[in-house]
């Protein structure tokens, strides 16, 4: 492909590579400092060593580096999938019962739900994830299986599934999200039984993709809400605008300050080590390392983001 200019910089793909190496090798004492999510048993056997990242333009050109192709839990990244859904049936009918504010308490608090009646701050805390799997649970008669299929289109990937033990581990040790649905079931705020919405929640939590698989299907949300390889339109060009607000401001738990200061980038983690950002027009991009920092994000992967920003120059201020 040829040469791209942006903000008066030329970048080849040897450069974008060279760009992705600079980084592996810049992070990797950062390796060993995280902490993987124990809480979560299967989770807790991973080797926190891993590194990957992959970088999808929006003219198809792909860069990847280290543990790119390994798959990994994407856990809470998927609630990007699940709300790219709830959103385009519901349209703005969704946020009578999810907010739109970052939370400033930790991911799966039960603190703000009760002060504000059952009624979530945003759809990337658990709570709120929980009311966007109901949506679907009342939309669709196998939900589960629906969203599967729903986010290997978007990856590219038929392959995808969800790790079984992964979660069987996480039904078995969920007892804070039965608690959050319970509690917002008492509001009327989840309308389907809580054992079928929980199931849809840890499962779509439990699938496994890679960072390549992640940067195919974050890639409509660089482009308007239509992937520009395959041409399907998922959401109109106003509802992509909003969910990559609502990435910028509420996408890294209780930390979303600090990664929009640092990296610059609409983004969502997950406790599997993943996260996954775009630069709007422009491209996807997901890295992936398991060891955790104390707000539940990859260390070394937001060092990773903030590196891949700062050595070209390109961000979304």
């Amino acid at each position: 492909m040829p040469d791209m200019t942006i903000a008066n910089k030329t970048f080849s793909n040897n450069s974008w590579q060279s760009i992705l190496e600079e980084i592996k090798e810049e992070v990797a004492p950062l390796l060993s400092q995280g902490q993987v999510a124990a809480y979560i048993p299967e989770l807790g056997r991973v080797d926190k060593n891993k590194f990957g990242m992959a970088v999808r333009l929006i003219n198809g050109d792909l860069f990847e580096i280290g543990d790119s192709k390994t798959n990994f839990s994407v856990q809470s990244i998927s609630k990007v999938f699940t709300l790219t859904k709830a959103f385009s049936i519901l349209k703005d009918e969704l946020w009578k019962r999810v907010g739109k504010e970052p939370s400033g308490n930790p991911f799966n608090s039960l603190i703000q739900l009760e002060r504000e009646n059952g009624k979530p701050r945003n759809p990337f805390i658990n709570a709120g994830a929980i009311v966007v799997a109901d949506c679907i649970a009342n939309n669709y008669d196998d939900p589960l299986n629906y969203m599967i299929r729903f986010i290997r289109e978007l990856a590219d990937n038929k392959n995808l599934k969800l790790n079984v033990n992964v979660f069987q581990s996480e039904k078995k040790t969920g007892h804070r999200n039965a608690a959050l649905a319970h509690f917002m079931k008492s509001y009327g705020n989840i309308q389907s039984e809580v054992g079928d919405v929980l199931d849809l929640y840890f499962g779509h939590c439990s699938l496994e993709l890679n960072c390549v698989d992640l940067s195919n299907a974050f890639l409509y949300l660089a482009n308007h809400g239509t992937h520009p390889i395959s041409g399907k339109t998922y959401l109109s060009a106003s509802q992509a605008k909003r969910l990559n607000a609502l990435l910028l401001t509420c996408g890294t738990y209780d930390a979303a300050g600090d990664f929009a200061f640092k990296v610059g980038m609409p983004g969502k983690s997950g406790v599997g080590g993943g996260i996954a950002a775009i630069i709007p027009g422009l491209l996807s991009i997901s890295v992936w390392s398991p060891g955790l920092d104390k707000h539940g994000n990859s260390l070394a992967g937001v060092k990773a983001l903030e590196l891949f920003t700062t050595k070209t120059g390109i961000s979304i201020f």
